[in-house]
């Protein structure tokens, strides 16, 4: 029962603190031309890896279809791509890219905006979480009517399942005839509670600066996994554009509607965008540049009074999220394990491959099936080599 949300036409600008590097226009053809002129045939390049990346990844919904599933983030990853894959999660974006002749300049401004954009990191991040990044910011992404929340939503409801508003606070092991038995503890507003469940799948990150609950009676005992969060502000600022900051004096003129910034050290903030209700009508149309819009901000540190002056003009509000978005990929070199223990698995390492909803959906399928599989003892269907062969055997 979900809509797609309508695309409201925008164009976009690359800033570099004191000029744009990069402007778009409404003419498909002359965005091409300027690309060309000021980076030659990277950008064609660059759409040749992202495309040959994807066309690899998707092989995993073919995989899925047919119930197979991987016991690690290694073997899903060897199954779509080999160890070129795996190896994607070990070197930087950025010397991937320059080894396929993509140029030093078109990395510094193109990919470095937008990777700013989407991780809040550098073109040092992994060259797999590099690519589903450029992949999401090349367009054709689904959006859905009424806000992206309506997937969980309707995912709870199509399930029928029984949520218990609850913060888990410790899983401790147990055994049931020889089977392993997990009593999760829970906190909720009528006090503290427990049940028990012959499967468990942790979706919170496992993580020093994340983990708030325990696991008990396990052994060898399950600890935090190497790791930190990189810390982002979200700044939803209702007000006037302050244009003449980008070189546009005359607000009417300014024809941008997302701002994203190279990696400029005195640069306050990494993309900005003027964003539109969750709702579209087909009356709905963009503010002009001289009115008063709603704006998203995305920085590494809350905005000061300073900065928000430099940005707008004026503003009627100011709202601020500040919260740990996605890994921060530098620190840590390891990916973590899918399964925990016997019938214990761990949903949110697939981050640290790659951080988005697809790779979420995709990593939760998989435990599913692998679950499944070990449940019913189908080990036919884990961890199987040369899976392109055995599905077009089985079609």
């Amino acid at each position: 029962g979900l809509k797609h949300r309508r695309e409201v036409a925008g164009k976009s600008a690359i800033f570099s603190g004191e000029h744009f590097v990069l402007e778009e226009t409404d003419w498909y053809l002359l965005n091409l031309f300027r690309l060309w002129w000021h980076y030659g045939i990277s950008f064609l390049r660059l759409q040749m890896w992202v495309e040959e990346v994807m066309e690899k990844f998707m092989r995993i919904y073919k995989y899925q279809a047919h119930g197979y599933a991987f016991s690690s983030l290694e073997e899903l990853l060897r199954s779509l791509g080999g160890d070129a894959f795996v190896n994607m999660t070990q070197r930087s974006v950025a010397e991937s890219l320059l080894e396929v002749g993509v140029t030093q300049r078109f990395v510094d401004d193109v990919i470095a905006a937008v990777l700013r954009s989407s991780y809040g990191q550098s073109v040092l991040v992994p060259a797999f979480a590099g690519a589903m990044s450029l992949a999401g910011a090349q367009g054709s992404t689904w959006a859905v009517e009424g806000g992206n929340k309506l997937v969980c939503s309707g995912l709870l409801k199509l399930t029928k399942a029984n949520v218990i508003p609850a913060r888990v606070t410790g899983i401790s092991l147990h055994s049931s005839e020889g089977s392993a038995l997990y009593q999760v503890h829970y906190e909720g507003s009528e006090g503290q509670g427990s049940a028990f469940y012959d499967m468990v799948v942790v979706t919170t990150p496992l993580h020093p600066s994340r983990s708030n609950f325990t696991f008990e009676n396990f052994e060898p005992p399950i600890a935090d996994f190497p790791g930190a969060f990189q810390p982002s502000v979200t700044s939803v600022v209702h007000g006037y554009l302050n244009s003449s900051y980008f070189g546009f004096p005359d607000p009417k003129l300014f024809p941008f509607a997302s701002i994203l910034t190279t990696d400029t050290p005195d640069l306050f903030f990494n993309a900005m965008d003027n964003i539109c209700p969750v709702n579209i009508s087909a009356a709905f149309r963009r503010k002009q540049p001289q009115e008063a819009a709603v704006w998203r901000v995305f920085s590494p540190q809350p905005l000061d009074k300073q900065q928000l002056k430099t940005l707008f003009r004026s503003y009627y509000s100011v709202q601020v999220t500040e919260w740990q978005t996605y890994p921060r990929y530098d620190a840590a070199k390891s990916l973590p394990p899918i399964v925990l223990h016997e019938n214990l698995f761990y949903l949110s390492g697939v981050e640290w491959v790659a951080s988005s909803m697809e790779m979420i959906a995709v990593a939760a399928k998989n435990i599913a099936l692998l679950a499944y599989n070990r449940w019913h003892q189908d080990l036919e269907k884990i961890d199987q080599k040369d899976l392109m062969h055995k599905v077009k055997t089985e079609l």
